[in-house]
């Protein structure tokens, strides 16, 4: 593994990466609204390892090792703004045949990336994306807010985000939360994902339910799979290692 920073719009982002062969397809790797490279632990590799793959993890701006947000508040379209970085990376990276897998905020943006740049994007695989907001979602964000306040988890996030800990929570509880923002929706942008795509979501998932991955699954273009992880919540590539990491294995091969 390498380490690197890359600086995007003056804004510099933190990345490892594995890229041995430039012919062969790259993973790369989108965390979702508290994560980081680091908490991705082991699977990257594995799954690069069991298809013979290139992989890219990086922090986006305001997470783990990457500098941090530029303002404290976002707008509605922040996640399409992310796609944007994420087509630049690839860009100056030089990065061929990239395979994007998304979790959560991560799985929105690897969506969003695939329908604004079709050309650009071999295949994706989602976990826990959103496309719309539910009841079950902002349920669910409520319940980590009383978490952050009652419980160590402001803490086991400091291990990965240090400083930035604070402003990573609020950005993403405050702007879910907002009453504004429960008409986002990105689901007019699916018509115009053209690539294959694996879509996940455990089934016991405590921020969305399984519409959402029927939303994305009708209606994308591209040869859409969907694969429901049993008795699973949020983060079934650490709670199912071994399922997850078979069931994308597959759909790699295939491709």
């Amino acid at each position: 593994m390498k380490e690197k920073n890359i600086v995007i719009n003056g804004v510099r982002l933190y990345s490892n990466y594995n890229i041995t062969n430039t012919e062969l397809p790259t993973l790369i790797f989108l965390h979702d609204s508290l994560g980081c490279t680091q908490l991705w632990r082991s699977f990257p590799k594995e799954l690069a390892q069991l298809n013979n793959c290139n992989y890219f993890i990086y922090d986006r701006q305001g997470y783990g090792k990457s500098d941090p947000f530029s303002s404290n508040y976002r707008e509605h379209d922040y996640l399409e703004q992310e796609a944007v970085v994420l087509k630049e990376i690839i860009n100056r990276e030089q990065i061929q045949k990239p395979i994007l897998f998304g979790h959560s905020d991560g799985g929105s943006i690897a969506l969003l990336a695939a329908a604004k740049y079709p050309s650009l994007i071999h295949a994706i695989i989602t976990e826990g994306a959103h496309v719309f907001v539910e009841d079950i979602t902002l349920d669910g964000i409520k319940a980590a807010v009383k978490q952050f306040t009652t419980t160590n988890l402001k803490e086991r996030l400091a291990r990965y985000h240090d400083t930035k800990t604070e402003a990573v929570f609020k950005m993403w509880a405050d702007t879910w939360l907002r009453p504004d923002f429960k008409n986002w929706n990105i689901e007019s942008f699916l018509s115009q994902i053209k690539c294959p795509n694996l879509i996940i979501q455990g089934d016991d998932d405590e921020f969305g339910s399984v519409d959402q991955v029927d939303a994305i699954t009708q209606q994308t273009e591209g040869n859409s799979i969907k694969r429901m992880i049993a008795n699973q919540g949020h983060t079934p590539h650490k709670t199912a290692k071994e399922e997850v990491l078979n069931i994308t294995s597959s759909f790699i091969t295939n491709l």
